[in-house]
C-alpha cells in the first residue's frame, strides 16, 4: 500500500588545499605520500600524485602532482599539472597548467604552458611561461 523509494546518492570528496582544477577532473586514484614519509631515488607514477612528505630524486608523473605544505622535493619534477604548496629544490617541468600557493618555494628553473602565482609564492630561477615542453 505505502511504498519507499530510496535514491542513491553521489558524494565526491575533495582533499583539503586542492585547487578547484585538482585531481576530480582526472578518472582514476591518486598516490599519497603521507607527511613523515621519504622516498629516495626516482618516483614515476601514471595517476595523480598528492605528496606531503619528502622525495629525494625525481618526480614524474603523467597527470595532476599536488604537494602539500611543508613536502619537500629535492630532484627535478616533470609533471602534467602541478598545485604547489611546499619547496621544490630542482627544476619544475609543467606540460600545462602550474599553480603556486602562497607558501610556495621553488629553488630551480620552472618550465610551464600556464603559471598562476598566489601573493607570497617564491621562486629562484629562470621562469619560461607559454613554451611548451618536450614529452
Amino acid at each position: 500500500m505505502f511504498g519507499t523509494t530510496t535514491k542513491e546518492k553521489s558524494v565526491s570528496i575533495q582533499p583539503k588545499g586542492v585547487s578547484i582544477n585538482g585531481p576530480e577532473r582526472d578518472s582514476g586514484s591518486t598516490t599519497v605520500i603521507a607527511k613523515g614519509s621519504v622516498v629516495e631515488g626516482k618516483f614515476a607514477s601514471t595517476e595523480n600524485v598528492r605528496l606531503d612528505g619528502t622525495v629525494k630524486g625525481e618526480v614524474k608523473t603523467d597527470k595532476r602532482f599536488v604537494m602539500g605544505e611543508g613536502s619537500l622535493v629535492e630532484g627535478n619534477v616533470i609533471v602534467r599539472d602541478a598545485a604547489i604548496k611546499g619547496r621544490v629544490k630542482g627544476d619544475l617541468i609543467v606540460k600545462e597548467s602550474l599553480l603556486l600557493h602562497d607558501t610556495a618555494f621553488v629553488e630551480g628553473n620552472i618550465t610551464a604552458k600556464t603559471i598562476t602565482v598566489e601573493e607570497g609564492a617564491r621562486y629562484n630561477g629562470i621562469c619560461k611561461v607559454g613554451t611548451g615542453t618536450k614529452d
